[in-house]
């Protein structure tokens, strides 16, 4: 007999209901949320743009971490706030693993591109003398689409092995995007293969950008352990801590996502986790660069202040 696991034509997000009953009061939040995120990351991609003197390394890659951040709080929260609004909070089948590939290829970037920004840092501390050179304008690039290529690739992979599988149950994503873990709930099929995927594909993903960053970092603390001058050693762990604040936050909810087991998933955990990585991490981000550096915010306000006199 034929299965109907192929009727499946689209999902359900329920969101925060398994947390929050009246979802309604969480939409001027996450609007403000999403709003404040993009304003703050597009204005430290003007001030890089619009200032001569950021026109180094390591503004060239935080520029383009806050363009990679409005587009993945693009890829998740409008959709969201739509299904704040509606009291039918679906998706179609395909508009489910759009949604799924370009949250996986944005944030897998993210992975890798937190990783050349350790990079950067290491050879500016490390290697000041030799820095413009190693860290030249094509090589800055190359890391920029080195990152992209890493997240498409990982994205494609964990996307075509989701949407392969049959799903013949509820049609309810216990989620307010279209994840993996999610969406395999879903399945009728084992899925110990895509599981598999996750910690083997995910894992090297996680743990190869996390281990650069880690060794970049430990060569970093050691130089500056070496220094003499107290104040020497003050402003140079300044212009790391605000990249590491980053990275503890970003890792350590992704990690919790992706590589806890299956078995201790709770309805409403995943919304409630995933908050971190994908609203409050692009949110804060701004601010963290920004009030924790003074090139930067002199920039901004310098901006500010001639759009005012125009």
């Amino acid at each position: 007999m034929k299965s109907n696991h192929t009727m499946v034509t689209g999902f359900i997000l329920l969101g925060f209901s398994g947390v929050i009953e009246n979802q309604i009061f969480l939409f001027p939040i996450f609007l403000c949320t999403f709003i404040i995120t993009v304003g703050g990351n597009l204005s430290i991609i003007l001030a890089y743009q619009l200032t001569p003197s950021l026109h180094t390394p390591m503004y060239f890659f935080l520029a383009n971490f806050s363009l990679l951040e409005i587009l993945y709080v693009s890829c998740t929260v409008p959709k969201m706030l739509s299904s704040l609004l509606s009291e039918w909070k679906s998706i179609s089948f395909s508009g489910c693993a759009i949604q799924m590939y370009c949250f996986l290829l944005l944030s897998g970037t993210e992975c890798y591109m937190l990783g050349a920004m350790a990079y950067d840092r290491y050879n500016a501390i490390c290697h000041p003398l030799l820095y413009t050179v190693i860290m030249s304008e094509v090589v800055c690039i190359q890391h920029i689409v080195g990152s992209y290529f890493i997240g498409a690739l990982n994205s494609l992979i964990h996307t075509t092995f989701t949407f392969s599988l049959p799903f013949c149950r509820l049609n309810e994503i216990d989620h307010f995007f279209c994840d993996v873990p999610p969406v395999l709930d879903l399945s009728c099929q084992d899925i110990w293969v895509n599981e598999l995927v996750i910690f083997v594909i995910g894992g090297c993903l996680v743990i190869g950008s996390f281990i650069l960053t880690l060794i970049s970092y430990v060569e970093i603390i050691s130089k500056i352990l070496k220094l003499h001058s107290s104040s020497s050693k003050k402003k140079t762990f300044a212009t790391c801590s605000s990249h590491l604040l980053v990275v503890t936050i970003f890792y350590g909810s992704a990690t919790f996502m992706y590589l806890r087991p299956r078995s201790s998933h709770r309805i409403g955990q995943n919304s409630v986790v995933s908050l971190m990585y994908t609203v409050i991490a692009p949110l804060f981000n701004p601010f963290i660069y920004s009030l924790r550096n003074q090139e930067v915010k002199s920039s901004i306000k310098n901006i500010f202040l001639q759009k005012k006199r125009l």
